[in-house]
């Protein structure tokens, strides 16, 4: 089994770098794909309460017979529970649906700054990590002016903000300002939804490397210092994702694929969701 670099968080919680993702994996295929890549060699497992799957997330790490402290679980705050004792309940019901006794990482899913006031949903999420029942709390979604303006009415610092990044969207300055107050940052869309893997650069590393596009991209984002979580419902993909150990890629290679980016977002513009 390859050996997963973990990256060390602001308060000392420790995260597998190369993760799981369960983003659009249906209920009734998730226990069996989670317990899958754990089989492979995950052991970092990334789900959200509007994915609707945290109860067989749950399962798979339950069933998996592994022990309880070498899963790193993630899970994300629902869009309609900003309010500060709304976000408690759902947190509770997120802790009794995944039913492993503790989180390891719970974040804010989204800001949208038009819904309600996100510093007062940081207020609640500091509460539920001095409880002690999840190891670390940080954010989603979060653009710097976001996170300027919970610093300012916090007393701990996100230890995450998982953003969209990818080849067409790299997020330099984004990425750069989490590294300059202490914030992992987390790729999520790691391959553009597989747009970037017919990119002729990244086919001509792949081609000298001996691998596939997808492999060439996701070890970019472990080399620049991004925690990714490609998702898959298929072993052999699965499998192919995690085998990113036994190959380097070039500081060439790295500037070749950061210039593609064209600021070209998948999802959803956080300034603008739920503004």
């Amino acid at each position: 089994m390859s050996a997963v670099p973990s990256i060390t968080l602001n308060n000392g919680v420790e995260i597998p770098q190369l993760g799981f993702g369960t983003f659009q994996i249906a209920p009734e295929e998730t226990r069996d794909a989670t317990l899958a890549a754990l089989e492979v060699g995950y052991r970092h497992l990334d789900t959200a309460q509007m994915y609707g799957n945290e109860k067989e997330v749950g399962q798979a790490v339950r069933d998996s017979g592994i022990d309880r402290g070498e899963i790193f679980v993630t899970s994300k705050l629902d869009n309609d529970a900003h309010a500060h004792d709304d976000a408690l309940r759902a947190f509770d019901k997120t802790m009794d649906t995944l039913d492993i006794e503790y989180l390891d990482l719970f974040l804010i899913h989204w800001p949208l700054p038009g819904v309600g006031d996100f510093t007062e949903t940081w207020q609640a999420m500091e509460e539920m990590y001095r409880s002690g029942r999840v190891k670390a709390v940080g954010v989603s979604n979060f653009q710097a002016h976001h996170l300027r303006r919970l610093f300012q009415n916090s007393v701990v610092v996100p230890a995450v903000n998982q953003i969209e990044v990818h080849p067409y969207l790299t997020q330099e300055e984004l990425r750069a300002f989490d590294a300059e107050h202490g914030i992992a940052t987390e790729a999520w869309s790691p391959i553009a939804q597989g747009k970037v893997l017919d990119d002729p650069v990244i086919v001509a590393i792949a081609e000298r490397v001996g691998k596939s596009p997808a492999q060439v991209t996701l070890r970019w984002h472990l080399q620049r210092g991004d925690i990714v979580f490609p998702k898959s419902v298929t072993r052999k993909r699965v499998e192919e994702n995690f085998d990113l150990f036994d190959f380097e890629l070039t500081e060439g290679d790295l500037a070749e694929i950061a210039a593609l980016n064209r600021d070209e977002r998948t999802g959803f513009d956080p300034d603008r969701f739920g503004a």
